[in-house]
């Protein structure tokens, strides 16, 4: 299974591209990208959001997930913040629909608690982990591609324990 995260920010949305290699041993998670939309605070929302697209639509169709993870919506108290942020994310499902990838979206106390083992995880914990998990030789580019790992991580860590549970039955 090969997952496509992101991590998605109205400054900087992250990506990262990970798969499960079953042919090991051990099933091992194996790291094929990661990265970040930069997004240019003078264009305006409609470039920015374009960017997004343009540049999440490219990432898929290179790498050709099985399936896109996201973040779920958290609630903020800054109203124009939640918006704005709704609008990349709305981008990220837009893009993961046009190139035809299912979608799975998972709370934040969710995606630290599979990576990290504690949902009120600092970014720095989920950077080492996911830094360890996939056995990078350096921590991801930044604290949104970090995040973007994670969330795929997560969907893997999910999608593995569902398959458990229905091999039970």
């Amino acid at each position: 299974m090969r997952v496509f995260g992101i991590d998605c920010g109205t400054e900087f949305t992250g990506y990262g591209v990970i798969e499960v290699d079953n042919e090991a041993r051990m099933p091992r998670l194996v790291h094929l990208a990661a990265g970040t939309i930069r997004l240019n605070k003078k264009d305006r929302a409609p470039q920015r959001l374009a960017q997004v697209y343009a540049e999440l639509t490219a990432m898929m169709a290179l790498y050709r997930p099985d399936v896109v993870a996201v973040e779920e919506v958290f609630f903020s108290a800054n109203a124009k913040s939640a918006l704005k942020l709704g609008q990349v994310r709305g981008v990220a499902l837009l893009a993961a629909a046009s190139s035809g990838l299912p979608v799975a979206e998972y709370a934040p106390l969710k995606i630290k608690s599979a990576v990290v083992g504690y949902g009120l995880a600092a970014k720095e914990q989920v950077q080492f982990m996911v830094t360890r998990l996939l056995e990078l030789e350096d921590a991801p580019e930044s604290p949104d591609a970090a995040d973007a790992l994670a969330i795929a991580i997560c969907h893997i860590h999910s999608a593995q324990t569902l398959a458990l549970q229905g091999a039970g039955r």
